[in-house]
């Protein structure tokens, strides 16, 4: 294998390792193919490892938050890198060879804030669109720069770099053409490696061009995009991703252009933190220092589409990793960027080196130790509750496996004319007046101060709903001047040891506040006291995530499985901004697989959202972490100008039809590019294919073909009839749309 020198002092492979050095030799002349290039040693194989030794740190640091160090890439006026702000962009939803409609959206995004705008590129009428659209936006004074979105097409891809400052290549189609999904065998990975002849021919001319223009280009790996070649010998996987993002990344190196950043997207926020920090996790390993560009691809729209976003981008933020960041929302451009600026500002309010407070708080934590496993993810799965010998009431319910949502209520919403209110409020249904669980019903209820046993409504309406498994949680203090029987009694740890436990009368269970600032010998109390739950709210002055990764990994090394609840109190009385919030702070945790559900309370004199309001929003935040389905999850593409149909619209209606289906996924894509590879996330997918049709898939296979729009999303429903999916609305919850 012939070796490579990097030039200009980068560092390049080589074929002598000394110590933690890395030696290289400089030839005289820049690969041309497949076999002239020193890829990265094979990871299958366990070359990698042998080589570079085995997978090491993902972040900066473990215990504070740290921006990763990266090189800067160029991109007309802006710089991405770690020395420089991060970037915040959109994407343009007009059709690209609509100059003057193109050229006012990219405008209306400047103007908003944005730092660059990325643009659809279908063909040569496009590119040509591009040459006039930055000349026009020059002549009126924008300099934003533009991204070329290029699939399929390598020769477009260099002429459009003419016209724009960024080209985003996605390795599962830029070079592979249309992506099927035949099943490839490798008999061996010399078999697979020697496709890699056909990437770098298409790949090469596009390299030379950016370079000689100093152009940038995003190597962007899609999860629903991946090549079926890779997908053959990888799996649709993490680790696909990142080698597939890898392959590229050896071709622009060979010659010795370095001006690219890496993006790791998929509409599962599970699948794209995981490969992320993977990534992270190998250019660590590899000596590299290429910027990242943060975004969950398809998140969908309003609340959901944010949280989704805050859960996927705000999990990497706060480990330090992202150089830019793209938030996907079905909606015009203009509106993602409070949701992106957003995300940035709390990124940049956690980091240690920009804030001194934000540095007490993370030097505050106890030590720890983590031992976080990057490259697999696994959940926690706290104990439930388990009826015993005596128990008068089931205590079954209190909790679910999947994840737990608990609301805070208050004495006066226990009234007998609020009664049916509330029990609409917090998800249960009802038949002559009487409460029964559903789906998307509250486990249990914290309710601070108890109404006296005197209030007979009040006692009655929590009465009914311990009757049908719902835990009432009450301060144990509370209790001891008024019992309720069969609730839950609630101690701070320290107020249990002191008490051993001993629960007031009446009381069915305990439940434990932790603050995240225990020593090791309080905690290790939890185990004998077993209590149901742990409501996990950490004091201030010390780091939310920091410290419950601290009590998480003490739980795991001394096998104590309690159940913990992470207890997020907020005062905002913006919705988004909610989901931005409880996205990022709880979501950063449940994407480490740590936790057992959410207790969302409101704090303040206003309490603007209703108890319903706040318990869609716990469950949404559980479905975006991939833990419990409650209603139709979609996939949804924030749409371009390779949209073939009306997006908004489309999925408005699409939602009205199917969204009463919990454990159904449905992807609505409005073009191809993406379209059969995210169908690998859902059960049926909806896909624009020519103007004013549709292609209807179940899984990865069409089985509906050119169906006209007017007709497609009565042709989905009767789709997932066929496949026996379909579950009516219910009369009482149609009354109430309809109301």
């Amino acid at each position: 294998m012939k070796t490579y020198g990097e030039r200009d002092g980068f560092v390049r492979w080589g074929a002598a390792r000394l110590g933690n050095l890395i030696g290289f030799i400089v030839c005289s002349s820049l690969p041309q193919t497949s076999d002239d290039i020193l890829w990265t040693p094979s990871w299958k194989s366990g070359e990698r490892d042998e080589k570079l030794g085995l997978l090491g740190k993902y972040c900066e640091e473990l215990n504070q938050v740290t921006r990763r160090k990266t090189r800067t890439v160029e991109c007309g006026p802006i710089k991405f890198g770690s020395d420089h702000p991060l970037v915040r962009q959109t994407m343009a939803t007009t059709n690209t060879a609509d100059v003057d409609a193109t050229m006012e959206q990219i405008m209306r995004c400047a103007d908003k804030g944005f730092d660059m705008v990325r643009i659809t590129v279908q063909g040569k009428r496009e590119a040509n669109a591009c040459a006039k659209i930055r000349e026009g936006l020059f002549k009126k004074g924008y300099d934003i720069p533009m991204c070329a979105d290029m699939h399929f097409q390598p020769v477009i891809a260099q002429l459009v770099a003419d016209a724009v400052e960024k080209i985003r290549i996605n390795p599962g189609n830029f070079a592979d053409g249309r992506k099927d999904f035949d099943e490839k065998v490798y008999e061996s990975e010399e078999d697979y490696i020697k496709d890699r002849g056909y990437l770098t021919e298409a790949m090469l001319p596009l390299v030379e061009k950016c370079k000689t223009l100093n152009r940038a280009m995003r190597i962007g790996t899609n999860h629903g995009s991946l090549s079926s070649r890779v997908l053959s010998f990888y799996g649709d996987t993490p680790r696909g991703m990142v080698e597939s993002a890898l392959e590229f990344a050896d071709i622009c190196r060979s010659q010795d252009y370095h001006n690219f950043v890496f993006s790791m997207k998929a509409s599962n926020p599970l699948v794209m933190v995981q490969s992320y920090r993977l990534l992270a996790a190998e250019q660590y390993r590899l000596g590299w220092d290429y910027p990242l560009h943060l975004g969950v691809t398809e998140a969908g729209e309003g609340e959901d589409g944010r949280m989704k976003s805050a859960v996927g981008i705000g999990t990497l933020l706060a480990d330090g990793l992202g150089d830019t960041v793209r938030v996907s929302l079905t909606e015009d451009p203009e509106f993602e960027y409070e949701p992106c600026n957003r995300l940035c500002e709390i990124a940049e309010s956690r980091r240690a080196d920009l804030n001194p407070e934000a540095a007490a708080r993370q030097k505050a934590v106890k030590t720890y130790i983590d031992t976080r496993d990057i490259t697999a993810f696994s959940r926690r799965h706290g104990g439930l509750p388990e009826q015993r010998e005596g128990d008068k009431t089931d205590v079954r319910g209190y909790l679910n496996r999947d994840g737990s949502v608990i609301a805070t209520i208050a004495p006066e919403m226990l009234t007998k004319e609020n009664e049916q209110y509330l029990y609409q409020q917090l998800g249960f249904k009802t038949a002559v007046g009487m409460p029964f669980k559903d789906i998307a019903t509250v486990d249990s209820v914290l309710l601070k101060n108890l109404p006296p046993s005197t209030d007979t409504a009040a006692r009655t309406t929590l009465r009914r709903m311990i009757e049908v498994s719902t835990g009432v949680i009450v301060p144990a203090e509370e209790l001891e001047k008024d019992p309720l029987a069969n609730a839950v009694a609630l101690m701070d740890l320290a107020d249990a040891i002191t008490k051993n436990g001993e629960l007031p009368s009446g009381a069915v269970r305990l439940a434990v506040n932790v603050n995240g600032d225990e020593e090791e010998s309080e905690l290790a109390k939890i185990k004998e006291l077993n209590p149901v739950m742990i409501l996990l709210k950490t004091k201030e002055g010390i780091s939310n995530l920091h410290a419950a990764r601290r009590l998480f990994e003490y739980m795991n090394a001394n096998d104590v499985d309690t159940s913990v609840i992470h207890h997020f109190t907020t005062d905002t009385s913006d919705s988004n901004e909610l989901a931005l919030q409880i996205g990022t702070r709880v979501g950063s945790l449940l994407t480490d697989g740590n936790g057992d559900g959410v207790l969302v309370e409101q704090v303040g004199q206003d309490k603007p959202f209703s108890v319903d309001f706040v318990r869609r929003t716990s469950f949404s935040l559980l479905q975006g972490c991939r833990m419990r389905n409650t209603k139709t999850e979609f996939v949804s593409c924030p749409s371009c100008g390779r949209t073939l149909f009306d997006l908004q619209e489309t999925t408005a209606k699409i939602t009205e039809a199917t969204g009463h289906l919990p454990g159904v996924t449905v992807a609505v894509m409005g073009c191809i590019v993406n379209g059969p590879g995210e169908m690998a996330d859902a059960d049926f997918g909806y896909v624009g294919t020519l103007p004013g049709k549709v292609d209807l898939y179940y899984g990865k296979e069409i089985v509906r073909k050119s169906i006209p729009n007017e007709e497609a999303v009565d042709a989905l429903v009767d789709l997932i009839k066929e496949y026996d999916m379909w579950k009516e609305i219910p009369e009482e919850e149609e009354a109430l749309i309809a109301a």
